[in-house]
């Protein structure tokens, strides 16, 4: 599973693929503007932004070159017309990771998002921050060579606040990667475990909370 950001002006299009998305299991916000795009961006965590270069009040480009001058985490699959010569290599230019035609398969997109995960998959095995380490496989947590015991839902969701590079993980993302798809955990189920999960990593607190939002990694 993974979080997508869809920029996309043309909104029948941008609803349709992220439909499309949400029931491949997918987590999917969506801007119809340039502005609004990167303002998510910046504030949120996502693997993935599909990011055509034709938007409104700030141009695809202009939020590649913004994410990129960010050091941006996410994947940035850039979406060009057919009919522009040059298009696809100006975009990996900008910083776009790779690029996508219109009109495009639904297919041919949940490859390039397979490929991202399977990426993901090999290299989030284990995960660092300041004095803290996780090992997915062997599901173990330390904090300055101590070992830490959590419960499975604390250690998921400190693996999802790890994977997320210091962006705010909004409460539902913790729901969608941490509980089961066929539950809907309220905002103060979330809290609870992330309660629990601070008392166990001890101080100082490496978690802040964004208070309406979610949490994110204390800031070095």
């Amino acid at each position: 599973m993974l979080r997508v950001l869809i920029a996309e002006d043309e909104t029948d299009l941008a609803d349709s693929v992220a439909e499309g998305l949400r029931a491949e299991r997918h987590v999917v916000e969506v801007a119809y503007d340039g502005a609004s795009a990167l303002s998510l961006a910046e504030a949120f965590s996502f693997d993935v932004i599909l990011l055509d270069r034709d938007l409104p009040l700030l141009s695809g480009d202009s939020v590649c070159r913004a994410l990129t001058a960010l050091r941006h985490p996410a994947r940035i699959i850039m979406v060009t017309a057919a009919s522009l010569p040059g298009a696809s290599v100006e975009g990996l230019d900008l910083g776009a990771d790779e690029y996508i035609t219109k009109p495009f398969g639904f297919d041919d997109l949940l490859a390039r998002l397979r490929a991202v995960e399977r990426r993901q998959a090999s290299a989030a095995l284990d995960l660092t921050w300041r004095d803290l380490s996780l090992d997915s496989a062997a599901r173990r947590v330390t904090r300055s060579g101590r070992p830490i015991e959590l419960a499975p839902k604390e250690f998921d969701c400190l693996r999802v606040l790890l994977a997320s590079a210091g962006r705010v993980v909004p409460f539902s993302e913790f729901a969608d990667r941490v509980w089961p798809v066929d539950s809907e955990p309220s905002r103060g189920a979330v809290k609870a475990v992330i309660h629990s999960l601070r008392r166990k990593l001890g101080q100082p607190d490496p978690l802040e909370t964004q208070h309406g939002l979610g949490y994110r990694l204390g800031q070095p």
